[in-house]
């Protein structure tokens, strides 16, 4: 006879057996991870004058290429008036360049500079020290392994 107690995390193994009636409060700490880590993320990033919204669109454009302003709008999640407003600060730091584009001349693509590069690296390295030290007690296996579940998380909400 197994005197085994049943342990809340057993009950996370399949989504079969979550309770229904109340919530496991995993929107909760999520929600707190967001708000914390938005604070510490303005706080590495401002000795670099970078905002939060800056470094977003500065790697949006780093990783998906040229951008028109919608799509920089939409990709960094803010409405298309915040995104101008950000690509007028931008431009005016000279981290990014706005031309039109060669096939729809009403269109303007934005594309990073040097001095854009070079602000990026230096805000990749910051948060990339933030992530080590949030991370410090997993194992690479670990961090792998909750970067593709919440990859998921967010896919499965995309799909609700």
């Amino acid at each position: 006879m197994s005197t085994k107690k049943t342990l809340p995390e057993d009950k996370l193994r399949g989504t079969d057996d979550l309770p229904t009636e109340k919530p496991l409060g995993v929107a909760y700490i999520i929600g707190r991870l967001d708000r914390s880590l938005n604070r510490h993320i303005r706080h590495a990033l401002s000795p670099l004058g970078l905002t939060v919204g800056q470094y977003t669109a500065l790697s949006v454009v780093d990783i998906r290429g040229q951008q028109s302003n919608a799509q920089l709008a939409e990709r960094t999640m803010v409405s298309p008036q915040a995104a101008n407003e950000l690509i007028k600060v931008m431009e005016k730091n000279a981290w990014i360049e706005r031309k039109p584009d060669p096939t729809h001349k009403r269109i303007i693509q934005i594309s990073l500079t040097e001095a854009g590069k070079d602000i990026l690296a230096e805000g990749d390295k910051v948060i990339a020290e933030l992530e080590r030290r949030m991370l410090a007690e997993l194992s690479v296996d670990e961090s792998l392994a909750l970067k593709n579940q919440l990859r998921s998380l967010v896919r499965m909400l995309a799909e609700l």
